[in-house]
């Protein structure tokens, strides 16, 4: 995050691979998303860059939209008690103070993320930087009631906001 910003004129002089390394954060461990807006470039705007790739994530078929899904990080999971987080990652969910909490609280974040993986298939995915603790922990509650098909739209929708600040950090809006 603490990396030179690009700009979209760079962004749109990159060939294929240095485009996909360069946006390769953007999506947790799912350059397919990437190398799928590409094909869509120049972009005239950031907005247009973020529109693409949002789009591709949207219109992408239901299984990849799981496999999505699936490679986000449990918050106060394994990954972030071990240190093994990427980098993005560990500072939105230290921007939520997930990186502050009490035995209790850990125990509180890693029961509802089994819960939730064990109702839905997939991690509880929220935009960390646009929560705090205790809206995530609410977030947990609400959507633990929903349905898997109303579930799948809502994180899906929580990956675009993650999406727009990794891409806020990236390049020049």
């Amino acid at each position: 995050m603490h990396t030179p910003q690009l700009t979209l004129q760079e962004i749109n002089s990159y060939d294929r691979e240095h485009f996909v390394v360069a946006l390769a954060a953007v999506f947790e461990g799912q350059p397919w998303i990437v190398e799928q807006a590409w094909s869509q470039h120049p972009f005239g705007s950031w907005d247009r860059l973020y529109q693409v790739l949002c789009s591709v994530m949207y219109t992408a078929s239901l299984s990849q939209q799981i496999a999505l899904l699936q490679a986000h990080p449990d918050l106060v999971g394994r990954a972030a008690l071990s240190g093994t987080l990427s980098t993005a990652s560990t500072g939105e969910q230290a921007a939520a103070g997930l990186d502050h909490l009490t035995p209790t609280e850990v125990a509180t974040f890693q029961q509802f993320n089994h819960d939730y993986q064990t109702k839905f298939g997939f991690p509880f995915v929220i935009c960390a930087r646009a929560n705090k603790k205790e809206s995530i922990l609410n977030g947990f509650t609400a959507r633990l009631q929903h349905t898997r098909e109303q579930e799948i739209p809502i994180a899906l929708n929580e990956v675009a906001q993650i999406c727009h600040f990794r891409l806020l950090d990236i390049i020049q809006a």
